[in-house]
């Protein structure tokens, strides 16, 4: 029976390890954000219900409700690890190969001169893509955690190529950035202007990654665009082959509807418009609404929350809470105490960076939170 492994471990030589040994085993791994508060990672590992748990290199936990995976499951990656009932992505073995294979063959990435540089959570695909390409493609690597003076060590090491979002890519000394042969960047919308060296990416995690390259699909991937919708759909190899559920987001003929709007540029090139639902994308990391509003909302003095992205030229968006407080309040240490319950009860990353208090919150006839309409609040604030 194929067992699915939970490592709860940064990305660094111990991660790779554990996910070896399970990979040696027949096992599938579920890689877990370390940075998750307790709550957090109980709801994960109840709805993906892996068969043991590292948080320990060496050492596994044994879980009860373990479910197996199928025969040549590689991944179980959760999607939604700011959500209460997060989904997993299961890719298999043959799909993180074919990703692994078509993006060194886009990137030109040659084992004898090429060094990869693992620096991003490996909760991500992001990340653990970079991880797992260079042990499809057989090209070296250093894994550690990301700073603007690690990178420059790893370029010191001979590190050629990094992925990475664009918040990272700002930290960045403009020489160290320079100093990477390709830097594969990924995870929100890029800035306008951009290094030479710079690939911009589009993917998922249902996706296995980035599968789109300056616009341009890699080799075996094919992109449409939903005529009624102008929602993107994507096919080709590396797609999961389901959810941890059991069910297939695709639709006929293998077409993966994204839940992005885009089109298909006059030169060809895809163009990624956002969203069409609610998601806040802050510093490469997923921000669900509801799994954040309880949270704010448990505060004493705040009636009604809301929870949105605006514009933010470090982190591409920023985590916005919109408050209806019971009291009058000062919004500055009302962030800070709505920041700590955030980061207490799910993630550092999810906690508001900054809070507008509003006399109420824009309703559709049913009740339901007018999102579109948030950016436009205006009232007493704080940010961080």
């Amino acid at each position: 029976m194929n067992r699915l492994i939970a490592i709860a471990l940064p990305v660094g030589p111990a991660f790779v390890a554990e996910l070896e040994a399970a990979f040696d085993d027949g096992d599938a791994v579920l890689p877990v954000d370390v940075r998750l508060g307790d709550e957090a990672r109980t709801a994960l590992l109840a709805a993906m219900a892996p068969a043991a748990l590292v948080v320990r290199p060496g050492e596994r936990i044994a879980l009860e409700g373990a479910r197996p995976v199928e025969e040549g499951d590689a991944l179980v990656m959760a999607t939604s690890g700011t959500t209460g009932e997060p989904k997993g992505v299961v890719l298999t073995h043959d799909a993180v190969a074919a990703s692994a294979r078509a993006t060194s063959s886009r990137l030109g990435v040659d084992a004898g001169r090429d060094r990869w540089w693992a620096c991003l959570p490996v909760a991500h695909i992001g990340g653990l893509s970079v991880v797992l390409r260079s042990r499809t493609e057989k090209v070296p690597f250093d894994a550690g955690p990301f700073s603007p003076d690690a990178a420059a060590a790893a370029l010191g090491r001979g590190a050629t190529l990094v992925s990475l979002v664009p918040t990272a890519l700002r930290r960045l000394e403009p020489e160290v950035a320079a100093g990477f042969r390709q830097i594969v960047l990924g995870g929100q919308a890029p800035p306008e202007e951009l290094p030479a060296n710079v690939v911009t990416t589009y993917g998922l995690t249902e996706t296995g990654s980035g599968v789109v390259y300056d616009g341009v699909p890699l080799e075996g991937v094919e992109v449409r665009i939903d005529p009624d919708r102008s929602e993107i759909e994507l096919r080709g190899p590396m797609l999961l082959r389901a959810y941890r559920d059991g069910s297939d987001p695709r639709r006929a003929e293998g077409w993966f509807p994204t839940g992005d709007a885009g089109a298909i540029g006059p030169d060809g090139r895809l163009v990624v418009d956002g969203r069409l639902g609610e998601l806040v994308i802050s510093g490469g990391e997923n921000v669900w609404p509801a799994a954040v509003e309880p949270l704010v909302e448990a505060h004493p003095n705040v009636r009604e929350a809301a929870i949105g992205g605006r514009r933010d030229p470090e982190w591409g968006e920023r985590v916005t809470a919109y408050v209806v407080t019971e009291v009058p309040v000062d919004a500055a240490a009302l962030l800070e105490e709505v920041r700590e319950l955030v980061r207490d009860g799910l993630a550092g990353f999810a906690a508001p960076r900054e809070l507008v208090v509003v006399d109420e919150l824009p309703r559709t006839a049913i009740g339901k939170i007018r999102r579109e309409a948030l950016r436009g609040l205006d009232g007493p604030s704080a940010s961080v």
